[in-house]
């Protein structure tokens, strides 16, 4: 059995499916589980990441751990429960992390608490597996809104290009790292092509069949629009140190691991935007 953190989230719902298609049991912990909707089957138990108590029931009797936290309570969390993986005698635990821990110049909050993060896994004795994607399609998600309502995307940093990937070819290959790959490296995670968000607004309006225009905003505009939607000050500013390293090179790079760990391509933004065409109409 495999216990999946984050279950109910993009990507976490995407690992279960995953190891669901696979016949592999899952159990997801949930601080509300009767409001998971996670599928028939799952073991869905209550647990809050940042009580060991119930991290160490739910993490009793599973042989491998998908580890999905976030924010600042990274570090915190992921040492919760890699100790009490220790303890069970999980066999492993695979982090979703992030592609920037990869570049050692960053030192803005996201990629240094997850190589906290990193560090309490590794340090906690039990064979590991770092995911650390670029970055996520799905995040055009939060564009929806403006596009249903204006037909515009207002976002900063328009020359930046990041590798975005899918997040169903993040849960392929994290169900061969949970399963079947060697233990103990680290697999950086990118889509096919690094594009802009003009681009992927092209992209958007091509496949949704409805003219859109993107707008560049200054990063002190993107912040405040972050903040309107209930996130605190000190969290607006992570994410926006985060996106702008979109500037940088390091997130442009292609990576091949999809294609060597799954056997097939990674999906494009074009793929990923047919499938979730309704989200933006």
């Amino acid at each position: 059995m495999i216990l999946v953190t984050g279950a109910t989230g993009e990507i976490g719902r995407a690992v279960v499916d995953s190891l669901l298609a696979q016949g592999i049991p899952v159990r997801a912990t949930s601080r509300n589980p009767s409001q998971a909707r996670l599928p028939g089957g799952v073991d869905v138990v209550q647990a809050d990441l940042g009580d060991a108590s119930s991290v160490a029931a739910a993490v009793s009797g599973v042989d491998g751990v998908f580890l999905l936290t976030g924010g600042s309570e990274i570090p915190s969390h992921d040492k919760t429960v890699a100790t009490a993986a220790a303890s069970a005698g999980v066999r492993r635990i695979v982090k979703l992390s992030s592609g920037r821990v990869g570049d050692d110049t960053a030192t803005d909050p996201i990629p240094r608490w997850h190589r906290a993060g990193e560090r309490a896994v590794q340090e906690s004795g039990v064979p590991w597996i770092m995911l650390r994607p670029m970055g996520f399609m799905s995040n055009a998600l939060m564009w929806a809104g403006s596009i249903r309502s204006q037909g515009v995307v207002f976002a900063p940093y328009a020359s930046g290009r990041v590798t975005v990937i899918d997040p169903r070819d993040i849960a392929a290959v994290a169900a061969v790292a949970l399963t079947s790959a060697p233990t103990g490296q680290v697999l950086t995670l990118s889509g096919p092509e690094a594009l802009s968000p003009g681009e992927q607004v092209d992209i958007l309006a091509e496949t949704s069949g409805q003219p859109l225009r993107f707008v560049e905003v200054s990063p002190a505009a993107a912040r405040e629009a972050i903040i309107s939607h209930g996130v605190s000050p000190s969290m607006a500013d992570a994410i926006m140190a985060l996106r702008a390293t979109a500037l940088e090179d390091f997130t442009s790079v292609v990576h091949p691991t999809v294609d060597r760990l799954t056997g097939r391509p990674a999906g494009t933004f074009r793929a990923w935007a047919e499938r979730n065409r309704a989200a933006f109409l």
